[in-house]
C-alpha cells in the first residue's frame, strides 16, 4: 500500500485502506478483542471458553479480524524504565513549510527515529505532535540536532513528562 507523502504518520503496515466506516463486530468478536489487549498470549483454549465458544469459531474470527485490519500486530509492550529510557517528552512541532517535498522528508526522519514512539499531524496552531523516549535530556537533545539537521522547522518545543499517569495500548470496545 502507498503511503500518503503529505500524511507524515501515515502506516503503510495497516491494512485496512477502506473509509467505508467501521468493520462490524458482534459480542463475540467484542470479547475476543477484549481478551486479545488484555494478553495476547492467553491459549486459545482458555480464549474459547471465556467467550464461550469453540476453538475453531474463535481462531476464524481471530484470523478475520486480521484480514480486515481490526488487528494490526500481536506485540510484547516493554517498559522503558527497565530499559533505561526514563525521559518522555512530548515534542510540539510547527512549520511553515506544508508542501508534499517537505512533509515527505519529514515523515522519513521520523520514521527512522526509533526514539519517536509516536507521531501525529494535528489541527490547530502545532502542526505535529512527537512522542519521543530517550534516556535522558542529552540523548533528546541529540534527537532535536539531527532532526532539525534533517528538516527545517519554525518551531519545536519540548515538554518533559514528569509523571505517567496512565498509559494503556487497549482501545474501548463498544458494546
Amino acid at each position: 500500500m502507498e503511503s500518503d507523502p503529505r500524511d507524515p504518520v501515515a502506516r503503510p503496515d495497516r491494512p485496512r485502506t477502506d473509509v467505508s466506516g467501521p468493520v462490524r463486530l458482534d459480542a463475540t468478536d467484542r470479547k475476543i478483542l477484549t481478551l486479545l489487549q488484555q494478553d495476547t498470549t492467553l491459549p486459545l483454549d482458555e480464549m474459547a471458553s471465556r467467550v464461550g465458544a469453540s476453538r475453531t469459531p474463535v481462531w476464524n474470527r481471530i484470523r478475520r479480524m486480521r484480514e480486515q485490519g481490526v488487528i494490526r500486530a500481536q506485540v510484547a509492550l516493554l517498559d522503558p524504565e527497565a530499559l533505561g529510557l526514563e525521559a518522555c517528552f512530548f515534542v510540539l512541532i510547527r512549520t511553515a513549510e506544508h508542501d508534499p517535498d517537505w512533509a515527505a522528508r519529514f515523515l522519513t526522519a521520523v520514521r527512522a527515529r526509533p526514539e519517536v514512539v509516536e507521531a501525529h499531524r494535528l489541527a490547530g496552531d502545532i502542526d505535529y505532535l512527537l512522542k519521543v523516549q530517550v534516556r535522558n535530556a542529552r540523548a533528546y537533545d541529540r534527537f532535536y540536532q539531527a532532526l532539525t539537521a534533517e528538516v527545517r522547522v519554525q518551531s519545536m518545543t519540548a515538554l518533559l513528562s514528569m509523571e505517567q499517569m496512565k498509559s494503556t495500548t487497549a482501545l474501548p470496545i463498544e458494546g
